[in-house]
């Protein structure tokens, strides 16, 4: 009976053992997917992050010496911020409509001379994507990676 007892305390052992390393192997394994589709989105985000930029400062230079009514330009910035409405936070989409609403009020502006460009650089006024960066920066460090 002893030996029977033995027997089945080992078989037990072993099974708990086996379902132990299991478990952790799973756990380990469950983890770092999660961590790369956090890095995948990350770099996704700071992607668009980019990508905006990049128009809306080659918007705002084309905007400093034209004046237009035509919208044509600004499709592509609008479907950026599109993009952004859907995996970004509010700050961020908040900080991107406020950047298009300046170039398009630079766009309705009259031109503007290399001396006046001097002045607005220095007083700082064309900085007009500082909270979109801040607000960017904020939320790609807090790892806010749900939609709003």
């Amino acid at each position: 009976m002893d030996a029977y007892i033995s027997a089945l305390m080992g078989l037990a052992g072993i099974a708990i053992g086996s379902l132990s390393s299991f478990a952790t192997t799973w756990m380990t394994q469950r983890s770092q997917v999660k961590e790369r589709h956090r890095e995948v989105e990350v770099a996704k985000r700071e992607k668009l992050f980019s990508d905006f930029i990049k128009e809306a400062t080659r918007l705002y230079g084309d905007a400093l010496s034209h004046q237009k009514d035509d919208v044509s330009d600004l499709v592509l910035l609008y479907a950026l911020v599109a993009q952004m409405r859907l995996v970004s936070s509010r700050q961020v989409v908040d900080a991107a409509e406020l950047a298009m609403e300046r170039i398009v009020e630079t766009y309705l502006a009259s031109n503007r001379c290399l001396s006046e460009l001097r002045d607005l650089a220095r007083s700082g006024a064309m900085n007009f994507l500082l909270d979109f960066a801040e607000a960017c920066r904020t939320e790609l460090a807090t790892g806010h990676l749900s939609a709003r």
